[in-house]
C-alpha cells in the first residue's frame, strides 16, 4: 500500500543513516521529533541500539534492553557504547546519549545468538483484532496537546480506549507504523525500528485523562521475542496495558505483536504523568 510522503518530513531512517556517517557519532535531533523540550523517547532509545550497532563489531540480535532517561536532549546529541563482554552466544554492551549539559541516557544491552534448546513456549498471545485497514486513521484533535514528534506515525486504534476519555479500563491497543515511505521500506536494523516503534503510542494511562496533560517516559525495560522482528507495510500490532499508577507515576506493560499476530517484544514501562 502506497502513502505520501508527508510535508516538512525529517524520516527516521534518515537520523539512523545521518548517526552512521558522523565520524564523532553525534546528530541533531529534529524538532519534528521532539516531546515537549524533549526528544521523543522511542527515538532515544533507537539510537542507542543504533550506537551500539555502529560501534562495537559483530553484534548479534538485540534480545534485552533497559534505558534510563536522565534529563531532555538538546539539538545536537553526542551517541556512545562500550563492550561490557563478549560470551559464546550472548554480547553485553552499554550504549548512551549525552550533550554539553551532561548524560541524558544511559542503557544497558543484551545481544545473543539463537541456542539450541528443549524448551518452547508462548504466552504472549496477540488480541483478536482486525487488520489495520479496518479501523480508521486516528487524528489527534485540535488542542490535544499531542506531541509534536506523533505527526512521524500512523496510527490507527483497534481497541476501545481513547486518550482523553476518562477510560475507567486503561488498556491501549492500536497498529502503528511510520508515517513516512521512506521509513516503512528503509534498510535499518529491525531492532531498531521495533525499539522505536514500541514506544510510539502514547501511554495507557491517558486514556484515564479527562483533559490532556503531560506525560514523560523515566525508565524502560524491554525483551525482544525474536532474532528477526519483521511485519507486513510496516504496521505493528501495539497494546499498552496499564498495571499501576499513584503520586504522579505509573507502571504498564507493552506488547507488540507483527502483521501476522507473531509476539515480537514485550516490556515494562514507568512513566510520569503529570495529571
Amino acid at each position: 500500500m502506497s502513502k505520501q510522503e508527508p510535508d516538512g518530513q525529517n524520516p527516521f531512517s534518515s537520523i539512523i543513516a545521518a548517526l552512521g556517517k558522523s565520524p564523532d557519532h553525534s546528530v541533531s535531533v529534529p524538532d519534528t521529533w521532539r516531546q515537549g523540550r524533549a526528544m521523543f523517547g522511542g527515538l532515544a532509545a533507537a539510537l542507542c541500539v543504533q550506537a551500539a550497532i555502529d560501534q562495537i563489531p559483530d553484534l548479534p540480535p538485540l534480545r534485552s534492553g533497559q534505558f534510563l532517561f536522565v534529563g531532555p536532549a538538546t539539538k545536537s546529541v553526542r551517541m556512545s557504547a562500550s563492550l561490557l563482554r563478549r560470551g559464546k552466544s550472548a554480547v553485553i554492551a552499554s550504549a548512551g546519549m549525552s550533550d554539553q549539559t551532561g548524560e541524558l541516557v544511559r542503557s544497558h544491552l543484551c545481544f545473543g545468538n539463537a541456542r539450541p534448546s528443549a524448551i518452547s513456549y508462548d504466552d504472549v498471545k496477540a488480541p483478536d483484532v482486525a487488520s489495520p485497514e479496518s479501523h480508521s486513521r486516528f487524528t489527534p484533535p485540535p488542542g490535544s496537546g499531542a506531541p509534536v514528534f506523533f505527526q512521524n506515525f500512523e496510527m490507527r486504534v483497534a481497541g476501545k480506549g481513547m486518550p482523553f476519555s476518562g477510560a475507567k479500563d486503561p488498556d491501549f491497543l492500536t497498529w502503528m507504523r511510520f508515517a513516512s515511505d521512506a521509513d516503512v521500506h528503509a534498510a535499518i536494523a529491525p531492532a531498531v525500528t521495533l525499539v522505536c516503534m514500541g514506544d510510539a503510542p502514547p501511554s495507557s494511562g491517558v486514556l484515564m485523562f479527562k483533559t490532556p496533560a503531560p506525560i514523560s517516559t523515566v525508565a524502560w525495560a524491554l525483551d525482544v521475542l525474536t532474532d528477526n522482528p519483521r511485519t507486513n507495510d510496516g504496521f505493528w500490532l501495539v497494546r499498552r496495558r496499564l498495571d499501576f499508577a499513584k503520586d504522579g507515576y505509573s507502571t504498564e506493560t507493552i506488547s507488540v505483536w507483527n502483521s501476522e499476530r507473531e509476539p515480537m517484544m514485550v516490556a515494562r514501562q514507568n512513566v510520569a504523568l503529570f495529571a
